[in-house]
This record gives C-alpha cells, structure tokens and sequence, in this order.
C-alpha cells in the first residue's frame, strides 16, 4: 500500500510540474526481445533486421532481413482475457499487462539474383515491408528488395488425416496399393470403375475378415489432426525499375500501391503484376543535369489520389494524381530555406531525407534528416511547425562520419497513433522519442536493451511551440556533447536504423542489428 501510494504521489508532483495542456512524459519499460545475441557472439550479416512494420491493427508484427527472410509475429496478451480488443476496451477495468508477441511463422521472401544484362548483383536483402487488408483469415503483405516487390499470402491450413476406419489399413489396400504408378501396365481385366476381376472387388488377396466377422459398419470420419501457417507468393511485380527500390506504399483505396526508386515512381494494381504506371519521373534529358533523387515515399491515409515524396536536397512533395497522369508537377513543395553563411561541403548530405511518414490523420508529415527530426502542416509549406535536434553533437564530426561513410546512414521515423509524439534512431543502438504538442518538453534518449533507461537523461525544458504557431527555428532536445547523453563516446557501428510505433498504443518496435526490442509506456 506504502509503495503504491508514493507512485500515485510521484505521478501528482509530475502532473503539477508539467505545462497545462501538456501530457505527461512518457516512461518506457522493456517488454519482450526476440533474437537477443549473448556477449560476444557474432552477429551474421543476413540476420541483421533491415524493415520492420505494425499492421493495421497492432496485432501482427513483420520483420524483414539482409538474408531475404520475413518473419511475422503475432500479438497473444488480448487473447488471455477472452474476446477481441473491441471487446475488452468496453471493460470498465483496465489491462494491466504489457503488450506480448510470439513468433508465428518466417519464409524465404526474396533470393539472390544476377542481372545478366546488365552484369549486377541483385542482394536478397529486404528493403521494406507493408501489410495489406486481410481477408477470410489470411494475412496479406508486400516486400521487396531492390529490384522486385513480392505480394504474399499467409493462411492457416488444416493437415486433415481418415481416421476410424472400419479395417486396419494396413492390411487392406482397398482398390490396389496407395502408392504406386500412375498408369497400369497389367494386362488383367478390369471393369469400368478400375476394380480387377481377378480378385474380391475392393479387398486384396491377402484380407481376411475378423473371427466373428464385422460386428457394424460406419462411414470413415475426416478429422483435423494440426494447423500450419502456409505462405504463398500470390503475384511478383518486377523489370519496372531500373534504379534500387526505396519505397512501397499502399493506397487507401485497398487495389493500388506505389513503388519508388532513385528517378521514378510507379502506379501499381495488386491484381496486375505486368503493368504499372510511371506517375512520377525526375530523370533529367541528361543525366549530368541530375541535382536530386527521391529517397522516400508514401500514400496519403486517407486521400487516394495523394502521395508524398521526399529528395536528397531536404523538400518533401506533395502530388495530387487528379491533375495529370504524368504528376512531375507538384500540389505543394516543403522544404526550409537556408540559413546564409551556414553553407559548407557538408550542408546537402545532411539535408538528405532518408524517411518520410503522414500522421494518421493525413494532417502532418514527419521528416527524418541526418541531424534532425522535422514536422510538416500539409497547410502550410513556409517550414516545419517543429524542429528536434537529434545528431547536432555530431556536427564537430562531420569529416570522420563522411570518412567512414556514417554520413550516409539512413534512420526511419514514426509517430503514435495519437500524433502526439514522434519517434527515430541513432547510434550506439539509442533512439529518441519526442513529444510534439503545444507545451511538450519532453524528450527522451533510450537503448535498445532490457534497461532502456540507462543512458536516459532529462533534457532540459525549454519553451516548446504550438503545432499552429508560424513562427519558425525552434529547436528542442540538442545534444551538444561529443559524446552521447551520459558522456559516454558513440558507438557508429552499432545504429538503430529502423523502428516502428504501435498503430494504437504507446509501444515501440526497434531492430538492434539481428535483435528486436519491444518496449510500452
């Protein structure tokens, strides 16, 4: 009772120390890990998690890998307490457990292949995954690698054995042997049904029947023995790109989906795997004129007819498909101007978006650049409405991570499902969550292990800004250190590249090298 009451008091001072308006800071705790590497056990390059994404309900989970593979996981704490998730939010008592996945099923999605023509590896590595509508019990999900994008099945089936026969069939082969060829080459006479003359029809030579005889006879009985989860590759969409696949995304409207590369995205039908439709194309008359490429893109949730695209040099397109067939005009252009005098060698690379994601409602789009986090109004293209500060300790360093090639690192971003947060990686397997609403100081630093908290440090508070406010160059959450939070020096061979937000609760999925953490708030 003593300890619950000092929690209920920690929580009433946090309340009152916290901005009117503002919700709390989050506290995140470990909940599952899947994969996890003991000390000094070396990790293979095809375990390493290269896509990872919630499906539309939270309930199943999929990870792709550099080894070509897909496993999908499925969720098991709704289950224990009887009835659908519908259901249980109608409960007037709250669930008290943190959210549990299991492993359900893994296949082989992509394979290593050769471009004869044009003398190119092609890697199995999966580049992204994204879940379908289900249907009639079956899960349906796309993945590609660079090259192909696969559209995949995934369905229980019932292994279904004869059982409660009338003889032992071991002893009674009925109309001839169960294994055997084909086509008959006996010369024996037979009549129309296939049965021999020769012999008893539908007994062999060697049956007997029971002292006694057969005391009753009934129907043989079809009985499930097993279920086991079958995936099936139902179409393969390829040969429409000549540069490496970036991004997939599906529509709202549940029949198409887009694919994008370097130069070009494409138009696809999910029933139609030998044709698509080039919607957008940047590739210059002469390729020496090239000065962007695009580096991500995604439907919007709600609006089929509208797309976002992001480019190496830092602005994000918004594309309405109703104005042409050919979209190389776009609706709106986000990008923020430059500061002047602040140019260098450096300032275009860092300015590379490697992600883009809508919120949920389609309102705003969250961008990932190699220094910083930025949320976009779709209302308003003078600049971001928010700014975080995720790599700005790394500036000092910029010529080490362009020596090692750490400079062109590409780490996702997510938001929860309320909008009122924003998530992404770093090194030194560490990612930051950020709140992002009018009042919110909160940001957070956490590692991928089973303390999340242990490089934790409160940022101090600064003056945040209303997601309206057209004021611009707020900045929240820097690190100025050349180290991490807590002094320690970064670690750029261990980054967390990938990670994704629970569709409908504040739980958080990071892929570790070949490791999958899973923590809830």
């Amino acid at each position: 009772m003593n300890g619950g009451g000092s929690e209920e008091a920690a929580e009433a001072v946090t309340a009152a120390a916290a901005p009117v308006g503002a919700p709390l800071q989050l506290e995140w705790k470990f909940a599952q890990v899947f994969g996890e590497r003991t000390a000094g056990e070396e990790v293979q390059e095809v375990d390493i998690i290269s896509a990872i994404e919630f499906d539309r309900t939270g309930d199943h989970l999929a990870t792709g890998d550099r080894g070509g593979r897909v496993v999908l996981f499925e969720r098991t704490d709704t289950r224990d307490h009887g009835g659908n998730r519908r259901d249980l939010e109608r409960m007037d008592f709250p669930i008290n457990r943190h959210p549990e996945f299991r492993y359900k099923t893994e296949f082989q999605s992509h394979e290593p292949e050769f471009d004869y023509l044009k003398s190119l590896e092609i890697e199995e590595k999966i580049n992204k995954i994204k879940w379908c509508q289900s249907a009639n019990g079956a899960l349906f999900l796309l993945s590609t690698n660079d090259k192909t994008i696969k559209f995949w099945k995934v369905q229980e089936k019932k292994v279904k054995k004869i059982c409660d026969m009338n003889v032992d069939p071991a002893k009674a082969a009925g109309n001839g042997p169960l294994v055997g060829p084909s086509i008959s080459t006996s010369s024996k006479p037979y009549t129309a049904n296939g049965g021999c003359l020769d012999k008893p029809l539908g007994l062999s030579n060697d049956f007997s029947f029971p002292p006694g005889g057969v005391s009753s006879l009934h129907l043989p009985v079809l009985t499930s023995i097993e279920t086991s989860l079958v995936p099936r590759c139902r179409r393969i969409y390829a040969h429409a790109h000549d540069y490496h696949i970036n991004s997939i995304s599906n529509n709202s409207d549940g029949e198409t989906f887009i694919s994008a590369d370097d130069l070009r995205i494409n138009l696809w039908n999910l029933e139609i795997s030998n044709q698509s439709f080039n919607i957008v194309d940047v590739k210059p008359a002469n390729m020496e004129d090239l000065t962007e490429v695009i580096t991500s893109a995604e439907f919007h949730p709600t609006h089929c007819n509208m797309l976002a695209y992001s480019s190496s040099r830092g602005s994000i397109r918004l594309v309405d498909m109703r104005q042409s067939a050919l979209c190389d005009s776009h609706s709106k252009l986000f990008e923020e101007q430059e500061v002047p005098g602040s140019r260098s060698f450096f300032t275009e690379i860092i300015a590379s978006i490697s992600d883009i994601k809508f919120a949920k409602d389609g309102r705003y789009i969250l961008s990932r650049d190699y220094m910083t986090l930025k949320l976009w109004d779709i209302n308003m293209d003078s600049g971001p409405v928010s700014t975080f500060q995720v790599h700005e300790y790394l500036r000092p360093k910029l010529c080490d991570l362009y020596e090692n090639d750490s400079i062109f690192d590409k780490f996702e971003c997510c938001l929860s499902g309320d909008g009122l947060r924003v998530a992404t990686g770093s090194y030194s397997n560490l990612f930051r969550v950020f709140g992002c609403t009018d009042g919110s100081t909160e940001a957070t630093t956490l590692e991928a292990s089973k303390n999340p908290m242990r490089r934790q440090v409160q940022t101090p508070s600064r003056p945040s800004r209303s997601l309206g406010t057209l004021s611009r160059g707020f900045r929240r959450g820097a690190d100025t250190s050349g180290a991490d939070t807590n002094g320690n020096a970064f670690d750029f061979t261990t980054k967390l590249l990938h990670l994704a937000w629970h569709p409908t609760e504040n739980s958080l999925a990071c892929a570790a090298s070949n490791s999958l953490y899973m923590y809830y708030a």
